[in-house]
């Protein structure tokens, strides 16, 4: 009789816990379509109020082309130009204004371009100026490194080179002429426009002794110094020609420059 009983009192929970799930689904079903028809009411009455709004908006803009129609008209008509000519004006002046404005492009572009030349340029000339600036600082040094020595004639100074180098710096004066030579002992050589003849030579103690052929005079320079300015006068005005002799070897060899006044006479060989 136990089992007989509890049987049915089973089956009767399983119905009741069926029958609230599909309550409860149902009432959620009630509450989504509530909540769908709310939403669907609303977008229905915002599309409803933008359709209103193109079809105001639609008949605004028919209204407003009429009376641009109507002024065009009226403007043709005031002007004496029909609807075709107004609108080959109005492409006119949109051509020109897209002229112009390309025209400005290419202007802006060349002024780019001049502006990057005078850069370049002001970069060249800045690098031009500083070794411009260099050489002349270079110059005014070895200029300060030359010496002012006294000549073996009465009262007379000279700027004389020790070396190559410093002949070269006098040679960039350009107010005399400078003829180097180097001259063998018992050698008479030409130098310029006058000859020498290498008499004696001293290493040991940097002496030597010289004679000098011009104008059909000997001047002998007697037991001389390196780097002491030999001076003499020669040509139709009586310039003043200087020797100076650098150097003197063992194997009795000299070596120096004569120099001589720009106005002087010149070698025919030198051009």
């Amino acid at each position: 009789m136990s089992d007989i009983e509890e049987a049915p009192r089973t089956y009767s929970g399983a119905l009741l816990a069926a029958i609230a799930v599909a309550l409860l689904a149902a009432i959620g079903s009630l509450v989504w379509c509530f909540t769908l028809n709310s939403r669907l009411s609303t977008a229905q009455t915002e599309l409803a109020d933008s359709k209103q709004q193109n079809t105001q908006l639609a008949a605004d803009l028919r209204e407003t082309n009429a009376r641009l129609k109507v002024a065009t008209d009226e403007l043709g008509k005031s002007v004496g130009l029909t609807q075709k000519e107004l609108d080959e004006r109005a492409q006119a002046i949109v051509q020109r204004e897209e002229a112009d404005e390309t025209a400005e492009k290419q202007t802006a572009q060349q002024v780019n371009a001049v502006s990057s030349d005078l850069t370049n340029v002001k970069t060249d000339v800045g690098g031009v100026k500083t070794d411009l600036t260099k050489t002349q600082g270079d110059l005014a040094n070895t200029n300060s490194e030359l010496q002012s020595v006294k000549g073996d004639l009465s009262g007379t100074n000279s700027v004389i080179a020790r070396n190559h180098d410093e002949l070269v710096q006098l040679e960039h004066k350009g107010d005399r002429n400078f003829y180097e030579f180097s001259l063998d002992k018992g050698q008479k050589k030409p130098v310029g426009t006058v000859s020498l003849e290498l008499k004696r030579t001293d290493a040991r103690h940097s002496k030597f002794t010289l004679d000098i052929f011009a104008d059909d005079k000997v001047y002998e320079k007697k037991d001389r110094n390196v780097n002491e300015p030999l001076q003499f006068y020669s040509g139709k005005d009586q310039a003043l020609y200087e020797i100076v002799v650098n150097n003197i070897n063992s194997r009795n060899e000299i070596a120096g420059y004569l120099s001589t006044p720009k106005s002087a006479p010149v070698p025919p060989t030198v051009q």
